[in-house]
């Protein structure tokens, strides 16, 4: 993939895929268009951002879409038992797989909505249905094992179901089944998967969130490795005061995206200083 810009989305719930959505528009009005990527990858809301921008929806539609009402959606919430129970499954003995299985496996235990009810709300969210021809990777964890995976368009895996998967918060959402397995949240292993897009000559990471409990690398210590100009946006004050405390309130879209927007004005010149070939 020598030669090639990778465009890295992290997770961070629906707050997260608006705060996003409003940092590519912002950037693209200042002439810093990142859609034209070679590789996506997509964590967790940045799976469904990916998706999208993947194949083909443009981001001005993305970004309205953004600032539409609720419209009834209730909010999730990450509870601080939740959260406990997440410090808990990395921190007892065990290698990074293990952990994330003991955690999987209180993710198929617990009381969450149906899982044919949350493909619903993706094949509803996606515009797309089908893995696009540009390349795209989708992370997600095996509830089983705790092993890491990336689809693609090679895997076999219908797209929704790879990014509901990858959007499936342990505890508070249902794992999703392919081919007899069931998957959790990519973020489960790093909140942006940065390693990814290894062989790139050029990474833009746009990270909603920069650690996790899984104590995994940075988004930024992972770009570091990479050792190629790359650079990682992450929320500045303004736009951590638009999304809130919680980070799976859909009251809190609008506000998120707007920061976004707002704060890319004061990121354009050093993406663009990454992302343009000719510099």
């Amino acid at each position: 993939m020598t030669g090639e810009r990778a465009l890295v989305l992290g997770g961070g719930g629906v707050t997260g895929i608006a705060w996003e959505t409003g940092i590519l528009h912002g950037l693209a009005e200042r002439g810093v268009d990142l859609t034209g990527a070679d590789l996506f990858v997509g964590t967790s809301a940045g799976s469904v951002v990916a998706t999208q921008l993947a194949g083909g929806v443009p981001l001005a539609d993305l970004y309205a879409g953004q600032l539409e009402p609720p419209d009834g959606e209730l909010p999730a919430r990450l509870t601080p038992w939740m959260l406990a129970r997440y410090a808990l499954s990395y921190v007892m003995p065990g290698t990074p797989a293990a952990k994330r299985a003991r955690l999987g496996r209180a993710a198929v235990n617990a009381r969450t909505p149906s899982e044919a009810s949350r493909l619903e709300v993706f094949e509803h969210r996606l515009s797309i249905k089908d893995w696009p021809e540009r390349a795209l990777k989708v992370t997600a964890v095996d509830t089983a094992d705790g092993k890491f995976v990336a689809f693609d368009r090679d895997s076999g895996v219908p797209l929704v179901k790879a990014v509901a998967s990858s959007c499936a918060v342990p505890l508070v959402w249902p794992p999703v089944t392919i081919d007899g397995r069931r998957y959790m949240d990519g973020g489960m292993r790093s909140v942006a998967n940065v390693d990814l897009a290894a062989g790139c000559s050029r990474v833009v990471v746009v990270a909603p969130l920069t650690r996790s409990a899984s104590q995994a690398a940075t988004p930024a210590a992972q770009a570091a490795k990479l050792g190629v100009p790359s650079i990682v946006v992450s929320p500045d004050e303004a736009a951590l005061a638009a999304i809130g405390k919680n980070l799976l309130d859909p009251a809190r879209r609008r506000p998120a995206a707007e920061a976004g927007r707002a704060q890319a004005a004061s990121i354009a010149e050093a993406v663009r200083a990454v992302w343009d070939e000719t510099r």
